[in-house]
């Protein structure tokens, strides 16, 4: 048996924000990220801590494994984002991708705290660099959107779902 389609050719049931942010805003901010941990180690190190950053001499072979797997990483959350999302328009498997990108959102937020707790809070901007924006804000967006979708926010009120077809 073929599976159901859940929507008419080249239309999605998703509020058009959560489309633009999960399947296009997001997914290139992930492969931007990608790119400066594969290509560009030494700045993606000297924003994220300068003061540990290597400045004279080739970054330790470690460390640019490490950086390398996390533009790896970066790759497969732009992938799965855009294309797995992109493939269907069942709510439950939006909703699945979607919860497992906000535990990842989670640990982000986790792994900068290194840095001091002040580092979160949003008077502290103006110190902020394009990492930092990246690590903090946009993560902190990127929760709050998955959050908002998962709850079902402007997704049509109580008694209307989106994303599924009635069985005859």
């Amino acid at each position: 048996m073929a599976p159901q389609q859940h929507q008419q050719a080249g239309r999605s049931p998703f509020p058009i924000l959560y489309r633009l942010f999960f399947l296009y805003i997001e997914p290139v901010s992930a492969l931007v990220g990608a790119f400066f941990a594969h290509f560009r180690q030494s700045d993606y190190l000297l924003l994220t801590h300068a003061a540990s950053a290597p400045v004279f001499g080739p970054i330790p072979t470690g460390t640019s494994i490490v950086l390398s797997q996390l533009a790896n990483l970066y790759l497969l959350f732009a992938l799965n984002e855009a294309l797995v999302l992109r493939s269907t328009s069942d709510i439950r498997v939006w909703k699945t991708v979607l919860f497992g990108l906000l535990v990842a959102d989670l640990g982000h937020l986790w792994t900068v705290r290194a840095l001091g707790l002040d580092v979160y809070l949003p008077w502290n901007f103006a110190r902020w660099n394009a990492i930092d924006w990246g690590n903090i804000p946009f993560v902190y967006l990127g929760a709050s959107m998955r959050t908002a979708f998962i709850a079902g926010v402007g997704m049509g009120g109580p008694g209307k779902t989106v994303g599924t077809k009635k069985r005859r």
